[in-house]
């Protein structure tokens, strides 16, 4: 395992809540969260660590991602009509 990877900040433990604000304790899906949010944090890295290689700037580039954060929809949302 490289330093690189060993220095990345641990995902925070986070108390996950329903909409309703019910805490959600399902140990298995506590645990696909946790894996989710390390791979996206994975994938992240690596793709700021390609940019920044290429020349491109660092706060632009988290700009965009945070952006792209932002256009990410709910596809289970209800509809209002």
């Amino acid at each position: 395992m490289s330093d690189r990877i060993m220095s990345r900040p641990p995902i925070p433990d986070t108390v996950w809540r329903s909409p309703t604000g019910e805490v959600v304790s399902c140990i298995e899906k506590l645990k696909v969260l946790r894996e989710n949010l390390e791979e996206i944090q994975r994938i992240c890295q690596d793709a700021l660590e390609d940019a920044v290689l290429m020349g491109c700037d660092e706060r632009q580039f988290k700009q965009i991602l945070g952006r792209l954060v932002q256009q990410i929809e709910n596809p289970y949302r209800e509809k209002s009509e």
